[in-house]
């Protein structure tokens, strides 16, 4: 039996290659959600797996863990084997901030993913939008410079807003 990978890389300390046996090694949580979709009506299941923080923090972010806001620039980008795409910020999930319950499921209605990998499970999200099944990759990334984002603007009252 094959198992699906999930390749962890970015700005971690230790990078990894992880199966649905690996993430047992972590605490596992269980959630029922309730999914609205547009097209078959509501979703109901239940997930179990670790936490995605929990996960991450073990592959050792590279922000510097004493400066909160120094975690605030890190993004989280979530890959399934479908090609399937979702952005998260470090902030959604981190304890200090959201502490959202973000899971790395590795069952679903208690059937084992082993072979599909696990699914990215976001049990706050109304609709089921960013829920990732077979997850190939996650990727965290604190490599922005989020002052190219935003346009500078002057002061109100400097000589550069006269």
């Amino acid at each position: 039996m094959t198992l699906a990978e999930i390749s962890l890389t970015g700005d971690l300390a230790r990078p990894a290659r992880l199966t649905v046996p690996d993430l047992l090694g972590w605490r596992q949580h269980r959630v029922r959600v309730a999914f609205e979709c547009s097209t078959s009506g509501t979703q109901y299941h239940r997930f179990a797996g670790p936490r995605l923080y929990d996960v991450l923090s073990d592959a050792g972010p590279g922000f510097d863990p004493v400066r909160r806001k120094d975690r605030l620039r890190f993004l989280i980008a979530v890959t399934g084997s479908d090609g399937h795409h979702a952005l998260l910020s470090w902030a959604e999930i981190d304890p200090d901030f959201a502490h959202a319950p973000v899971l790395l499921a590795v069952s679903i209605d208690d059937d084992a993913l082993d072979r599909a990998g696990p699914q990215l499970v976001l049990p706050q999200d109304r609709c089921g939008a960013r829920h990732i099944s077979g997850i190939s990759a996650i990727r965290v990334d604190g490599g922005y410079d989020w002052r190219q984002l935003v346009p500078a603007t002057p002061a109100p009252g400097s000589a550069a807003a006269s």
